[in-house]
């Protein structure tokens, strides 16, 4: 009887010499379908083409192979999973706490954060909390957590309405632009802003250049009488 008795199993496709079947079905390097061939003469293919026989069906009957460079497929696959886990967008909530009786200052102050992140594309948790009469006063709370979603509306929308939570009052917010969409924008502000810094470093560098060639040039005029003189 067979038993698993542990170890990793590999994912990584059989290839060349590892392939261990009589016969398969060959695609050409520019995806073309070969047929059926023996597996000598694929691999006979392969090393005129300097590439390399990959199994890319393994259940097929018989195993699909396909002629490409390995390596160069590895490293491939590999940057498309590391740009697509960059460009992935995770839901992230923030929270932010105010009490009912903040005063302006700090309520703008808190307003610029919970900003900051619905265009960032994040979800805002608002936190109103109250302490001993306080808690008498939800109405408080309430017209708070109503004047903040009123003054960011054009980024963010109620995700969850105010309610009480023991000594608190939470609300939750859901910023109109989706994850992806303000990474993107991000990114580009980032290109602009290096394309700009780059810019004015070449205008400065322009700008020295002409200096430099302008004192040249006035070290010249100045030096051209004195030699006219001598000659005389």
């Amino acid at each position: 009887m067979w038993c698993y008795r542990g170890g990793s199993i590999s994912a990584e496709p059989r290839i060349n010499d590892r392939i261990r079947v009589p016969e398969v079905r060959l695609v050409g390097p520019s995806g073309e379908q070969v047929g059926i061939v023996p597996l000598a003469k694929a691999l006979e293919l392969a090393q005129e083409y300097d590439l390399d026989l990959v199994e890319v069906a393994a259940t097929a009957r018989p195993p699909v192979c396909k002629l490409m460079d390995y390596g160069k497929f590895k490293y491939e696959s590999a940057m498309k999973a590391r740009e697509a886990r960059k460009n992935q967008a995770h839901t992230v909530i923030k929270e932010m706490k105010l009490r009912p009786k903040i005063d302006p200052h700090d309520y703008d102050t808190k307003k610029g954060h919970v900003v900051r992140f619905l265009k960032q594309g994040d979800k805002v948790k608002i936190t109103i909390m109250f302490r001993g009469r306080e808690q008498s006063r939800p109405e408080l709370g309430f017209r708070l957590l109503q004047r903040l979603a009123s003054d960011v509306e054009e980024l963010g929308f109620i995700e969850s309405n105010p309610k009480q939570d023991g000594r608190n009052m939470i609300m939750v917010l859901g910023p109109h632009k989706k994850k992806t969409e303000a990474m993107a924008e991000a990114r580009e502000a980032q290109a602009a802003r290096k394309a700009e810094r780059q810019g004015y470093a070449t205008d400065d560098a322009a700008e020295a250049d002409e200096n430099q060639q302008a004192a040249a040039d006035a070290d010249a005029s100045a030096e051209a009488p004195a030699e006219a003189s001598s000659d005389a």
